[in-house]
């Protein structure tokens, strides 16, 4: 069940859990403007504002498509599409300590529209992912970021790969960061929560009007 208006004050705790959904924030002031193909080209990051990162899949914006629904969207029906205009991704990794990071972005024609969608892709796929984040992933409160988000921080594969999962919601817009790592400890609880912020500031800077300038270290 999902909790209301959840404060900055615990954004440390770590939960062990299901798929319950995590509380809505109140840190949005901002505008729910549907955004266009270009602005979610914009809001994905780059090379400029990932510090220690570098592109390893060139941010992508695309009408959505068949293809694309599929990708953002791989449950049954497409579930959580509808009314979905633009689909929008960038892939990074990092070098020291080896990690990859993949973004997504689905822009929806209302706030509304991405409000119907938030818990049928994270409760029907995304919170899911075990070959992520494990079968005995825990909950990560990420703090006050966007309208609702959720987020699954665990260990997957024979070696206790570290792997992390988060599902924003900021206006109109749905947003996911994808982490991975090779050993126990190259993903905590700072860089989930840093990568997340991040997107959902982009987001909320683009449908406010502006160029989005949200930078990973600042």
């Amino acid at each position: 069940m999902r909790t209301h208006r959840w404060y900055a004050a615990t954004a440390v705790a770590l939960l062990l859990s299901g798929c319950g959904g995590a509380p809505e924030s109140d840190s949005t002031t901002g505008k729910a403007a549907a955004l266009t193909k270009e602005q979610v080209g914009r809001t994905l990051p780059d090379d400029e504002v990932m510090t220690g990162w570098k592109q390893s899949f060139q941010p992508t914006a695309v009408e959505m498509d068949k293809l694309s629904r599929w990708q953002a969207c791989p449950v049954k029906g497409n579930a959580g599409c509808e009314n979905s205009r633009f689909f929008g991704a960038a892939t990074f990794r990092r070098e020291n300590p080896f990690a990859s990071v993949t973004f997504q972005v689905v822009a929806y024609d209302s706030e509304q529209a991405a409000q119907d969608a938030y818990d049928v892709l994270w409760d029907g796929y995304y919170c899911n992912q075990a070959s992520q984040t494990g079968q005995r992933a825990k909950t990560l409160k990420l703090g006050p970021i966007g309208d609702e988000h959720d987020a699954r921080l665990g260990t997957s594969g024979f070696h206790g790969e570290p792997g992390a999962v988060t599902q924003t919601r900021v206006g109109t817009t749905l947003l996911w960061t994808m982490e991975s790592a090779a050993h126990k400890g190259d993903i905590d609880e700072d860089s989930v929560r840093g990568l997340a912020t991040m997107l959902a500031k982009r987001s909320q800077q683009a449908q406010n009007g502006n160029e989005p300038s949200a930078a990973l270290n600042g």
